[in-house]
């Protein structure tokens, strides 16, 4: 049997950290998540990799320093990133404004994050 159509408005669903910053999972599963993510300026998301997933970032607003396998590249709007399982991978705001994206992680697996104790500076 075919799953239910929903439509989800995202004005419904916060932000991870006190509904400004960070994740905002749209969807979670059973086949893929998809969501914005929102890193003010100053702010970073952690580095961490999937062994099984893989993670799209796609710029709608800001810019935002994204770190793979310890490579910087800068996400300016209309940017879309690819992250392959196993590539360790961290972002960061040094912009004035705030940068927000859209992320699709995919095969669902919502175990699959390793954290990572890594930044720029080390």
């Amino acid at each position: 049997m075919p799953e239910k159509i929903s439509i989800i408005n995202e004005s419904s669903i916060p932000f991870r950290f006190e509904n400004i910053s960070g994740p905002k999972y749209i969807v979670r599963g059973p086949n893929v998540d998809f969501g914005l993510v929102r890193i003010p300026p100053g702010e970073d998301f952690k580095t961490h990799y999937h062994n099984q997933v893989e993670e799209i970032f796609y710029t709608l607003e800001g810019t935002c320093e994204i770190h793979i396998d310890k490579e910087m590249y800068l996400l300016k709007p209309g940017d879309l990133v690819q992250v392959p399982p196993l590539r360790e991978h961290y972002l960061r705001n040094t912009g004035d404004a705030a940068w927000l994206g859209i992320f699709v992680k995919s095969p669902y697996d919502p175990k699959d994050k390793i954290d990572v104790d890594w930044l720029p500076e080390n």
